[in-house]
């Protein structure tokens, strides 16, 4: 009986630290990221889209060292209809956007986005 009860106990311990770390992924996953490289619009810049919508370029290092661009697409971009649009759309600028990073694999590329963010253009 003893030993039924210890096996018990130390199941439900391991089992709550399998939850438990669960738990803090969940978490992080949801932090928010600040990021600075160049807003730029996805059909006048990249020539991506049939219609204006929002990217970050970001100077990043790559695993072995070298710098690398990154884009970050804006996650439900509303298009010509961002407060920020009409600065940016023939011009890139220099912004800082605070928001959740995501990747989602589309076709056979892995794209990044930005959700619920927040966008500041720097003068």
């Amino acid at each position: 009986m003893l030993k039924k009860s210890f096996a018990m106990f130390v199941g439900a311990a391991v089992m709550a630290m399998f939850i438990g770390s669960g738990v803090v992924a969940e978490d992080k996953k949801d932090e928010k990221k600040t990021l600075e490289g160049k807003l730029v619009c996805t059909k006048c810049e990249l020539k991506e889209t049939k219609t204006c919508g929002h990217a970050l370029i970001v100077k990043e290092k790559d695993k072995d060292g070298k710098e690398v661009e990154v884009k970050y697409y804006f996650a439900k971009d509303k298009g010509t209809k961002e407060e920020f649009h009409g600065a940016i759309c023939q011009e890139p600028k220099d912004a800082k956007v605070t928001g959740k990073v995501t990747e989602k694999k589309e076709k056979d590329v892995v794209k990044k986005y930005i959700e619920d963010y927040k966008v500041e253009i720097k003068k």
